[in-house]
Parts: C-alpha cells; structure tokens; sequence
C-alpha cells in the first residue's frame, strides 16, 4: 500500500483554504524517497523540498512562455455557468468534448454567452447526466458535504491513495531481464548522481496533466520515455510543451496499427495511460508478463462514475472544493493550480519506481492505479484549512528555465535544476524506444 505523510510546510506558495501546499510538498517527496528507496544518489538523496519550485510547477501553466505567446488554460466553453437551480462546471478545450457539449445544448457554435443563456434556463443535473450520455464534459457543481455522500464520492473515498496489485505473471528468469540493469547506464544524472530508472523503458500513452506529470518524472530519474498519440485529435501546443520535458512524441493509432503498437508494449517496462479499466484490452493489445502497468483516471475504478470522463476542475467542482474556495461558500471558486492533476502524477511517478523497485527483485508484473477523484478526497481529508489565507504568492523567474523560445517551470523534484532536454515538437518523433 502506498502512503505518505505531509511535511510541515509554510508561506503562502499555492494558498487556499484547504492545504494545497501541503499535498503538492507531500507528493513531490514521495518521488524523491520512493527514487532513493530504488538507488538514486548523489543530490537528491538529501535536498530538500522547495515550496517555490513545488509552486511554479504546479501552476506551471501561468509561467509557460513561448516566445511572448501565453496561454489560455481554457477554451470559451470551459468554466463555470450559472444554472436555474446553482452552477455548473464544463470542460471543452478540446474539439470532440466542445462539439458534444454545443449537441446537447442545441448550439452550433462556440459563443459563450449563448451557451450561457441556455444553460442558466436548465437544471445543473440535467445537463450533467445528458453530458455522461454522449462524452461530453460537465458536472453539477456541489457542496463537499453532497459530494461525500453520494455514490461516487463514496466509491472515491475508498481504498489507499494510489492502489498496487501484484499480478502472478513474471519475466522469464526472475529477477526480471528487463531491469535497467540489463540496459545501457543513463549519463543524465546531476552532478555525482546516480539514476535508478536509466535503461527503463516506458510508454506513455496520457494526455493533459496527470498522466504526462508521471511520465516527464519517471524522464527525470533516467528513463527512456515515449509518448505515443493518436493523429487525431492533436494535443493542445502549449500543453504539450509544458508537460513534454525530458520525452520523446510519437504518433501512432492504435487500432489500426495493432502489430506496431504491441511491439512497443512488448519492448516496455512500464505503461502509464489514461484510460479508463480494460480499454488497453479493448485495442486487442495484449499486457507482456513482469510490465508495470500505471493507470490514472478521473472517478476510480469503483463506483457508478468509473467509466466517466473527467479534469481536474472538473473533479474539484464534483467534490466540493470549487465552493470550498469560493469566497462566499455560493459563488464557485478553484484552487490556484491544478492540484489534483501535478499531485496525482507525482504520486503515481512514486509508486511505479516502487514497482519497479519490486520487481527487479521477484520479475512479477505489477496494476498501479490512482484517480483525480482520490486525491479530491486525500486533500479534504487533510488537517489545516485556512478560510482567511493570503493571496498566493507568485513564483519568480528563478523557478524556470528557458531554451530558445520556450520558457517553463524547473522540476520541482529537488536536485535536479532542469530537464534532460526541453519538450519536443508533438508527434515530431518515430513510434520506437531510443
């Protein structure tokens, strides 16, 4: 079972009512540990958490420049809407999630004020369960107290934060021959650093933030990391840019180049998606023996919303934080950066390494699984609300680091100032491991 404590941390980095920071601290230490747990050395074994880094990453987003372009972190139809009975929350950065959101409100184009005006005359509810019958994104914002006694909150506050299963399929030859012992060193630790996850191999088939935010950690401790995207739809720029440190971007569909996409799989050591349960399964793609699978999504595994889509803001409005942090408990407000997500990949990152760790002594496969709606729960559980914290304090230009036109956050694992490499081109790269 996975768990980490929160360190004792001050200041107004990521303030908010509820304990922000301390659920981002808690999650970037889990990877430093679960790192020295596997063999890491040199500066990370005993640097020290800085709330600024941790800061600047996870709100990275208001940091990312590309050249003198920033970035709208959401689209027109994304954001909260006043319903006939309270608020809404949608989601619709991307065109598929847009397109089915204008089907259901009988619009046919992206103007936010009618959308507005049409959903102001509907009951929140109403259009959240239209939204689940087509793939569209939108909940009905509630209070924590709702949302905790409801089926789904129910089925999320149950469990350990991040779930391993240990699966009775091995490597031939455990300890398994596809450890990174078995592989070429990696020569990108820091200065008089080792890196347990040089050779390791993983295939990173995520998008947005949770799922990238793991695969970029699992780049920063030494590991061979693809990220394969279907050509359609393509990845929002900025987003992808933001995330892709360290990685390499691929192109492939899966359905219909099934061969090409198992002889990745075969090859890998880890699979990190963002899939909701059996989907991989579902591709005819079949899981090789001793592979760490990682799985992370929005509403768990369990539960009447299991095969739901969902975002970050999308969960905060479901569980209650979006009043939480209001400023009148009735008008809905958010966290100061996608908490859930950056948190929820980095604690997936910890316990992968753990995985692996595990394995290359017993070659046994291992199911790591986390959800957004776990963390939710994990970060209203946690002590040390403050309704009148301060305005959060916005990192300065020594938490980023800039190559050519791009300018991002710097990891905020501590001992390392900066990525292997920036982030690629999306889908610039060939489907093959280096």
């Amino acid at each position: 079972m996975f768990h980490c404590d929160t360190p004792p941390v001050t200041g107004s980095w990521l303030s908010a009512t509820l304990p922000v920071l301390g659920l981002a601290t808690a999650s970037v230490e889990a990877v430093r540990l679960a790192a020295v747990r596997a063999g890491a050395a040199g500066p990370v074994t005993d640097a020290v958490v800085d709330p600024e880094r941790v800061a600047a990453a996870f709100g990275s987003e208001r940091l990312f420049r590309d050249g003198d372009a920033r970035p709208d972190a959401f689209a027109p139809l994304s954001g909260f809407f006043r319903t006939q009975d309270g608020y809404l929350r949608t989601h619709a950065n991307y065109p598929h999630h847009r397109d089915r959101l204008l089907r259901i409100l009988g619009l046919a184009d992206a103007d936010r004020e009618a959308a507005a005006a049409v959903i102001a005359t509907r009951a929140a509810a109403e259009i959240e369960d239209a939204a689940a019958q087509v793939g569209a994104i939108a909940v009905r914002v509630r209070t924590e107290a709702e949302w905790r006694s409801s089926a789904p909150g129910m089925a999320a506050a149950t469990g350990p934060l991040i779930r391993t299963t240990d699966r009775d399929d091995t490597v031939a030859g455990a300890p398994s021959a596809r450890t990174s012992s078995a592989r070429t060193p990696s020569t990108r630790a820091p200065a008089g650093g080792k890196l347990p996850l040089a050779g390791v191999r993983v295939l990173d088939l995520t998008r947005v933030l949770a799922g990238p935010v793991c695969g970029r950690t699992l780049a920063l401790f030494g590991a061979d990391v693809l990220r394969v995207d279907p050509p359609v739809p393509a990845e929002i720029t900025w987003q992808h840019l933001d995330t892709g440190q360290g990685k390499r971007s691929a192109l492939l569909n899966l359905r219909t180049d099934l061969p090409r996409a198992q002889e990745l799989l075969d090859q890998a050591d880890v699979l990190v998606t963002g899939y909701r349960p059996g989907a991989i399964e579902a591709f005819g793609l079949r899981i090789p023996p001793g592979l760490v699978r990682a799985r992370i999504n929005a509403w768990g595994d369990a539960g009447p919303w299991a095969g739901r889509r969902g975002f970050d803001s999308i969960v905060q409005a479901a569980a209650g934080i979006s009043l939480i942090e209001g400023h009148d408990g009735v008008t809905p407000g958010a966290l100061p950066a996608q908490a859930l997500d950056h948190a929820t990949g980095y604690f997936l990152a910890a316990a992968v390494i753990d995985a692996l760790a595990a394995r290359a002594i017993d070659g046994r496969g291992r199911d790591v699984a986390a959800s957004l709606a776990r963390t939710a729960t994990w970060l209203l559980d946690a002590p040390g609300r403050d309704p009148r914290h301060p305005a959060a304090t916005t990192p300065t230009d020594a938490a980023t680091v800039t190559h050519g036109r791009l300018t991002t956050a710097r990891p905020a694992i501590p001992g390392f100032d900066d990525h292997a490499f920036p982030s690629r081109p999306w889908g610039r790269d060939e489907p093959a491991f280096g």
